[in-house]
């Protein structure tokens, strides 16, 4: 991850406030997280924008975080003319659709929301792996492993928004996300 300014993010520093709220919650649904987000402008890195977006995420509450993830549809169905879902969810095989979409009604019964995961990079039986794992944890764990999620996709939208070259940066932020069937769809 490139730690200097560049022109994605000076734009995104100068944007106007609609225009940057607009941009934010292409990233993410939470009006909290881009609220807090856009609050620290102007940021003089990209390194500076991706913490304080983890910040954020670390300080949302369950109502925020619920707001997030009903912007992510379900995994293995991208919401129709959305490239980014598309493209976070391009792991998912036809083979593994059905599945996914059956195991996400499981989940969101158990859990009373979508099934949130980084997508990015991840095949459909990596993805239906952790669906199955995920689906026994209790709340709490559960709850902790979606904010997780989140700022990993979070992360990575938000470097492509500003033109970092995040797949050259954090392993760990390797996947976007997906969803499940729930507030809006599931994950994305």
């Amino acid at each position: 991850m490139t730690s200097s300014a560049s022109p994605g993010l000076a734009r995104f520093n100068t944007a106007d406030e609609p225009g940057v709220a607009a941009l934010l919650r292409e990233v993410c649904a939470s009006r909290a997280w881009a609220a807090a987000v856009a609050a620290g402008r102007p940021y003089g890195s990209v390194d500076a924008l991706l913490a304080a977006a983890e910040d954020a995420v670390a300080g949302l509450t369950d109502a925020d975080l619920a707001e997030a993830m009903a912007g992510h549809p379900p995994i293995g169905r991208p919401r129709p003319g959305d490239a980014t879902s598309a493209r976070e969810q391009s792991g998912v095989g036809e083979a593994e659709r059905a599945e996914l979409l059956e195991l996400n009604l499981a989940y969101q019964e158990r859990h009373g929301h979508v099934f949130l995961i980084c997508a990015t990079g991840r095949g459909g039986e990596e993805m239906l792996a952790a669906l199955k794992e995920r689906t026994g944890n209790d709340p709490d764990t559960e709850r902790d492993i979606v904010r997780t999620e989140l700022g990993r996709i979070n992360r990575i939208r938000l470097a492509r928004l500003v033109g970092a070259d995040e797949d050259a940066g954090d392993e760990d932020v390797r996947d976007e996300d997906v969803r499940d069937e729930g507030e809006e769809g599931g994950q994305g």
